[in-house]
């Protein structure tokens, strides 16, 4: 990789680092996109190095004082998610690639609904949602970073939906998503797949990532509830657009089969 080629990829990162720093979310779905797109690395090698970065983001997010977490709501998404991702990734060698293609195309509209749905309630719900429903949320979420590496939108719909500050959201999600993220690299270590390039990548881009998420923590934006929610609704929709985008050449090619 040339300098400017690192220097790009680092703008990439913070981009994404500043999303994840004020929602909660989408650092994997726009560092995975822009980098796609301008096909500098190796998409397995970015899935890593993603999963490492998110758990430096997630160490300086959380870090300093205690942060505002709410256990009831924690502790279900967390658990359900963690067994989500090891049932997603059985599911993942057990269906086939034309069955793989048709759940992404519906996940994929059925994000870019959610996403229209978070905006036009735009306010939300008077009172918290039962148990059940976030051991659902978490459960979706993991099966889907198990399978697509897109495990985002079912939990931040439900959140962002739910009578709850906004840091405690921001930070359930973060926490949610570093387990997951711990719990893929585990797998990945297991298997032997790790490589000396990716380290090096991720070493480069931790720094950045670490600074970035303190100077957020340190200087937040002072955002009112609606903007954060119109954030959230394009990066859910763009999640959406992009899965059913990347499922259209497999489509074409079982329709023209």
């Amino acid at each position: 990789m040339s300098l400017q080629v690192h220097l790009i990829f680092l703008g990439c990162v913070a981009l994404a680092t500043v999303a994840q720093s004020l929602t909660g979310f989408a650092f994997g779905l726009i560092l995975m996109g822009l980098i796609a797109s301008l096909h500098m690395v190796p998409l397995t090698e970015v899935a890593v190095v993603i999963s490492i970065l998110t758990l430096g983001n997630a160490m300086a997010t959380l870090g300093g004082p205690k942060p505002q977490l709410d256990r009831a709501v924690l502790m279900p998404v967390l658990i359900s998610s963690l067994l989500g991702v090891s049932l997603g990734i059985w599911g993942l060698g057990a269906l086939s690639g034309s069955q793989i293609t048709w759940l992404r195309v519906l996940l994929g509209v059925l994000i870019v609904a959610a996403s229209f749905m978070l905006v036009v309630q735009n306010k939300p719900k008077a009172r918290l949602s039962r148990q059940p429903s976030f051991w659902l949320a978490g459960g979706l979420c993991g099966l889907l970073n198990g399978l697509f590496s897109s495990g985002g939108p079912p939990i931040v719909f439900h959140l962002y939906r739910q009578p709850l500050g906004y840091e405690i959201i921001r930070n359930t999600l973060v926490t949610v998503f570093a387990a997951n993220a711990a719990a893929r690299l585990g797998l990945v270590v297991a298997q032997g797949q790790m490589h000396m390039s990716t380290l090096l990548l991720s070493a480069e881009a931790l720094p950045l990532v670490l600074l970035v998420s303190w100077l957020v923590r340190r200087y937040p934006p002072k955002l009112s509830p609606r903007t954060v929610r119109w954030i959230v609704f394009v990066l859910m929709a763009l999640a959406g657009i992009s899965l059913i985008w990347g499922s259209l050449p497999g489509l074409l090619a079982q329709t023209s089969a």
